[in-house]
């Protein structure tokens, strides 16, 4: 049987704002914001990949996620000030996919790149000794393609589950990107089941890597607290923190926007939870992650 979803060109996306000035305010805040993310994003991957003293397997995934952070931004802001900008709504069938496809493979690698960073953590304030051998220049390579590659299949799979649930509940996407729950409640009744089992699949990975991420970083906080210096304990808190911070935000504003029940679902807050998940970590990993650097300071 033809599926309704044949007949869909376009989704319309998520107006910000009825009025004009709403709309503009919203086109120069999101201006604003993306304008930080590119500038200090890419001066951290200018700076790394020009200054051969930052050629470390940290900074090398350090670039990594910039690189992905601003993949993961480009996706989504652009496209929404554009829409704000010419008070418009429409996104192509193509464009939607697209969006669908490059979120979720740049957040997913990211976060399987989050979970790599967390081992390279552990190995070099617990394993010290072991770093040159257990992280050399070829492991980095093969753990941030690693990253990159399931990212990206993760992201085929997500995308062609998506597209071929047949959509019977019109084309508006309440939200300013399209994001999966959101095409998923346009879905015939039962349609949605199989794609369900995917975000099942996701949940699991997504508490594998959590649950690794906070065993490293346990490891790091006990052999931490056995420095007897406080300026060491000092310094390696305030590293690690601002990293699981970060890490705690993607985990936890994702899986409220993929896995809570429809019933509960407002939108005001699946606009705040995708905001938090999609645009907040891309405009401040570089200050938590980079900035904070004194390497990567010093070659600034």
């Amino acid at each position: 049987q033809m599926s309704n979803s044949s007949s869909i060109t376009e989704f319309l996306l998520l107006a910000f704002a009825d009025t004009r000035e709403l709309q503009l305010l919203h086109f120069w805040l999101f201006l604003g914001i993306y304008l930080a993310a590119l500038l200090a994003n890419g001066l951290i991957i200018t700076t790394i990949a020009c200054d051969h003293h930052l050629h470390t397997p940290m900074n090398f995934f350090l670039l990594n996620l910039s690189l992905l952070d601003l993949g993961s931004i480009s996706t989504t802001v652009p496209k929404a000030m554009a829409n704000s900008l010419w008070d418009n709504r429409a996104i192509s069938y193509a464009g939607c996919a697209a969006q669908v496809f490059l979120l979720v493979f740049f957040i997913s690698a990211e976060y399987f790149l989050l979970t790599v960073m967390a081992y390279d953590r552990y190995i070099a304030i617990c394993k010290p000794l072991h770093y040159g051998t257990l992280l050399g220049s070829r492991a980095c390579v093969h753990m941030a393609a690693a990253a990159w590659g399931s990212g990206f299949l993760y992201a085929v799979l997500h995308t062609a589950n998506t597209f071929s649930v047949p959509l019977c509940q019109g084309n508006a996407v309440d939200q300013f990107f399209c994001e999966i729950p959101q095409i998923l409640k346009l879905a015939c009744s039962d349609a949605y089941l199989r794609e369900a089992g995917v975000l099942v699949v996701t949940f699991c990975l997504a508490v594998g890597c959590f649950l690794f991420i906070l065993l490293s970083y346990g490891q790091i906080f006990r052999a931490v607290l056995r420095i007897p210096s406080e300026q060491g304990q000092h310094k390696a808190f305030s590293m690690c923190l601002p990293h699981l911070a970060v890490v705690s935000l993607i985990t936890g504003t994702g899986m409220f926007a993929y896995l809570k029940p429809p019933s509960i679902s407002s939108p005001s807050l699946d606009l705040l939870v995708a905001v938090l998940y999609s645009v907040v970590p891309p405009a401040l990993n570089p200050l938590i992650y980079s900035m904070r650097n004194h390497e990567i300071k010093d070659a600034l």
